[in-house]
């Protein structure tokens, strides 16, 4: 079986619901949809979803990396030799990792559909379902417990705050949304490297009788020995997301003990590949993981779902970066019922286009 087609197609999708974070307001997303075809009718789908502030990518540049780098090496490969192309294509793009996961993606999708297989259990077949996180953005505080309460009305489980522009203000909405959501709504919160040290303890300190499950990325991440410094005075998990891109900061970071989880997301990483090896170094940390994502494409999402309901021991689900987009090609990839992420029964990536 060889690739005989690969095609790339970018699509600007608006939010529903406007959204901002620490450091800056999203009202659109951008996805490069992927599509490779083989000899014998298989089509791996795959999608980017670059965020310039985390990795430095560009739709432009995505585009520009599958026209000149990515198809002269895939085309007339065989595509079940996945790991064989990912690491000719890493070697000369190690640095822009939403490409390399939309193409990743793909292979696995072509994997799953070979074997026959829906791909969380090619992959090891862990668990059917898992609960997810839905994101409030920064809000004034009624807006925040409003909408909070609204979530829990729609039957979500778990909600994740975020913050890090003024940490007195955060005290009070966390608190506010604990007191209107009841004990039993697990509760997330994401500085996005807003905090200094200092703050992200005050907050830690302060919001002790919410039972916030962590705080995500409360400092800078270009510094992580400074989540170190937090976690070292804190009695609140605290988790590496921007912080962690590599391998090699897998590795620094639990080797240092500087956090006590990871935020996996395939779009930061660069795929299902990358992530089972980050996620291999949190296991034998003790670390627990949550998987992650971007504003992307229901089918990011469900390559993401896939990874996660293989493994043990990733704990948390953070993937809603798909509820708000309007137009998404790949609408019902992924199901949500009562709070909980279930995959398609369909092999591969189950998805359709």
């Amino acid at each position: 079986m060889k690739i005989v087609k690969i095609e790339t197609h970018p699509v600007t999708m608006e939010l529903k619901q406007p959204y901002t974070i620490a450091y800056e307001t999203y009202e659109t997303a951008t996805n490069v949809f992927m599509y490779l075809e083989t000899d014998r009718g298989k089509v791996g789908f795959g999608c980017a979803a670059p965020d310039e502030h985390v990795t430095g990518e560009t739709a432009e540049l995505i585009i520009n990396d599958f026209n000149n780098i990515v198809s002269p090496i895939v085309l007339k490969t065989d595509p079940l030799r996945y790991s064989l192309i990912l690491e000719k294509v890493r070697k000369l793009i190690p640095d822009h990792p939403a490409t390399i996961a939309a193409l990743d993606m793909a292979l696995f999708d072509i994997l799953g559909k070979v074997c026959r297989l829906p791909l969380w259990k090619l992959l090891g077949g862990f668990r059917e379902k898992i609960v997810t996180s839905i994101t409030i953005g920064i809000l004034q505080e009624q807006e925040t417990v409003e909408q909070a309460k609204e979530f829990v009305r729609q039957g979500f489980k778990a909600i994740k705050l975020k913050g890090g522009l003024d940490v007195e203000s955060d005290i009070i909405r966390t608190l506010k949304v604990r007191e209107a959501t009841g004990k039993n709504i697990a509760l997330r919160f994401d500085a996005n490297q807003g905090y200094s040290v200092k703050q992200a303890i005050r907050f830690s300190e302060h919001v002790k009788k919410a039972n916030i499950e962590f705080i995500e990325q409360p400092t800078p991440a270009e510094d992580p020995e400074l989540l170190g410094k937090v976690k070292a005075n804190s009695t609140i998990p605290i988790m590496a997301d921007e912080s962690l891109i590599t391998t090699k900061d897998a590795f620094n970071l639990a080797t240092k003990n500087l956090v006590d989880l990871f935020n996996i997301k395939l779009m930061k990483v660069g795929g299902i590949s990358q992530s089972l090896k980050i996620n291999a170094i949190a296991h034998g940390a003790r670390l627990n993981v949550m998987v992650g994502c971007m504003d992307e494409s229901a089918l990011g999402i469900a390559a993401a779902l896939h990874f996660v309901l293989a493994n043990p021991n990733i704990k948390y689900a953070d993937l809603d970066g798909h509820f708000d987009l309007i137009g998404d090609p790949f609408k019902g990839a992924v199901i949500l019922k009562d709070g909980f992420l279930l995959p398609s029964d369909k092999p591969g990536l189950g998805i359709k286009l």
